[in-house]
């Protein structure tokens, strides 16, 4: 029974923590779109494309996580770095 239980509140804390963060995650996506409006930034392609890769790179990592795998720990995001073409 206390397994059961054990396994039930790490359940409960896995909703709780994933319902947060995913939600924070979406929120700050959508602010990056914000970014787009071309009425208020300036941005080359380029920059856009790295914006991108960055995020796709990072899902792609969380997947792996996700399935088990195990994944390397990416740096923090700049603008001056290369990307491929889209």
């Amino acid at each position: 029974m206390l397994m059961l239980e054990q396994s039930r509140d790490k359940h409960e804390r896995f909703v709780g923590l994933a319902e947060n963060r995913v939600n924070k995650a979406i929120h700050v996506i959508r602010l990056i779109g914000n970014l787009s409006n071309k009425s208020n930034y300036s941005y080359s392609e380029r920059e856009a494309r790295l914006i991108v890769k960055a995020l796709e790179d990072e899902i792609r990592e969380l997947k792996g996580k996700f399935l088990g795998r195990s994944t390397s720990i990416g740096s923090e995001f700049r603008l001056g770095e290369e990307v491929d073409k889209w």
